[in-house]
């Protein structure tokens, strides 16, 4: 992420009111859900009777609801408002949380993970907006504050996972709904009433998107990225050599450190040295060859291991890159594109944890991986198509511009689907281009 040189970057972005450190807080607690459940997945096998691929349908439901809601929250948000599209969010993962926490067998806790992932659209789709009308300092410390948020709760929802999943498997899900709490009612008292957009979202625009080759050709990029990914998240704790609870928590700790700081660090280093396309081609071999290498050895828990904990570097660069790319190439307004890109990854994310176990079931657990390791390299080449429109983007993004339209375009590059402020700095920035 580039900063510009004006005011706001010699402002300190962590240097905010208390309504932003509350939607903040609930960001970390939110991004931690993605990874919170990793070390409790042998143990809820184990003691409610149920198969990798049943145990696995706790990523399904969660990412397929997830990426489906992804299509009506800026139609929600541009008729309700940001603040109560928060906490309608926030409620809904509290309850369902709690009751996943409650549940006696894995289906209910299956049905309940896709309320929890209902909740978890709303939120995500709006958070960001909320930090850049709240904040001080300017759009680019919004998001540093914003990216800080997403970088401790990718690390520390597994940690924290395992650390309650060692009391019980039902730990994590009371966990998380009574951290939630806390952040809902910060959120209630600290976050003053936003004002419902004046410019209302249409259901049909994510989908419509995609008749664009640009935002279709990312988007399943993506899908194919976020199958091996998802293959490694869901699937590769079952090859660690029966580690506890604690143990697997600390596993995925070190992972969503890397994940952080290349996402964070890196991709940016990377993509001013070799080009966006250059840095994906990579980062998107490295991911499959280390899934192959899963796949090969998964039957010694330390090749698996150390394979998990360095996908952490490609995965945060594909993260940020491929996200950036879409907000680049994309003909349509950004929270658009980025609700159409959200609602296709998601369904990739979605299923493959669940594939990923009945194949093993069926032929082993080398399949999965190698499969996944195929259907990365496919994205790879459907990557390549698109080759010189991200190189556009590159050169594009290096044009010298004001301080503060520099500043607003990188807020409405990363809003990740929500008409509200985004749009209205959206609309200003293109107004001000055809001045």
């Amino acid at each position: 992420m580039s900063v510009s040189s004006g005011s706001s970057a010699t402002t300190n972005p962590f240097r905010q009111p208390k309504a932003v450190w509350a939607v903040a807080f609930a960001c970390v607690i939110s991004f931690m859900g993605i990874g919170l459940v990793d070390p409790i997945l042998p143990s809820l096998s184990g003691q409610l009777r149920a198969t990798h691929a049943e145990v696995e349908l706790l990523f399904t439901s969660y990412l397929v609801v997830t990426a489906v809601a992804m299509l009506v929250t800026g139609w929600v948000s541009s008729r309700i408002g940001p603040k109560r599209t928060l906490v309608a969010g926030l409620v809904l993962i509290v309850v369902f949380a709690a009751l996943a926490g409650m549940s006696s067998g894995i289906w209910g806790i299956v049905g309940f993970r896709a309320g929890w992932g209902l909740g978890n659209a709303l939120f995500i789709a709006t958070s960001l907006a909320v930090i850049v009308g709240s904040a001080t300092g300017g759009f680019a410390g919004a998001i540093v504050l914003y990216e800080t948020a997403l970088g401790l709760g990718i690390a520390t929802g597994p940690l924290v996972g395992g650390l309650l999943g060692t009391v019980s498997w039902r730990g994590p899900f009371f966990g998380v709904s009574v951290l939630m709490l806390v952040a809902l009612v910060a959120i209630l008292v600290l976050l003053e009433k936003t004002p419902v957009p004046t410019q209302r979202a249409r259901l049909s625009e994510p989908i419509t998107a995609l008749r664009h080759k640009a935002l279709r050709t990312t988007s399943f990029v993506g899908l194919f990225y976020n199958w091996g990914f998802f293959t490694l998240l869901g699937y590769a704790p079952f090859l660690m050599g029966g580690l506890s609870p604690i143990a697997l928590g600390a596993v995925f700790f070190g992972w969503g450190l890397l994940v952080a700081a290349f996402a964070v660090f890196g991709a940016p280093w990377l993509k001013g040295h070799f080009g966006t396309p250059r840095t994906l081609y990579g980062a998107l071999v490295g991911i499959a060859v280390l899934l192959v290498a899963i796949g090969v050895f998964d039957s010694s828990p330390v090749v698996v291991i150390v394979a998990v904990i360095l996908s952490g570097i490609v995965v945060g660069l594909n993260n940020t890159l491929v996200t950036t790319a879409v907000m680049s190439i994309a003909p349509v307004p950004r929270p658009t594109a980025s609700a159409t890109y959200g609602f296709v990854r998601f369904i990739g994310g979605g299923l493959a944890p669940f594939a990923a176990g009945l194949m093993a079931a069926a032929w082993g657990a080398t399949v999965p991986f190698v499969i996944a390791a195929v259907v990365v390299l496919i994205g790879v080449g459907l990557l390549a198509t698109i080759h010189r429109p991200l190189t556009e983007a590159d050169v594009e993004s290096e044009q010298p511009v004001s301080h503060e339209r520099a500043d607003a375009e990188e807020a409405v590059r990363e809003v990740p689907g929500l008409p509200g402020e985004a749009v209205i700095a959206q609309d200003a920035l293109a107004h001000d281009t055809r001045r």
